[in-house]
């Protein structure tokens, strides 16, 4: 951790990631490491690393939505 204040957590749980960016009380410097999965919640995108240049169709954003529970 070269002296630093080093923290890994789920980079999913935003609640969890709010409230460690919000500690002030160490005198070191400070660095979260949050573990994510690519596409998370959307079965034909997660983990796939397509979708770091691929665009989605029309289709595939209401699908999208679809599974996130946004429509």
């Amino acid at each position: 951790t070269f002296g630093w204040d080093a923290i890994e957590i789920d980079g999913h749980d935003h609640l969890n990631l709010e409230q460690e960016l919000l500690k002030t009380n160490s005198l070191k410097p400070r660095v979260l490491v949050a573990h994510t999965i690519k596409g998370k919640g959307i079965s034909f995108m997660e983990d796939d690393n397509n979708w770091h240049y691929r665009i989605p169709s029309a289709q595939e954003v209401l699908d999208s939505k679809k599974e996130l529970g946004l429509l």
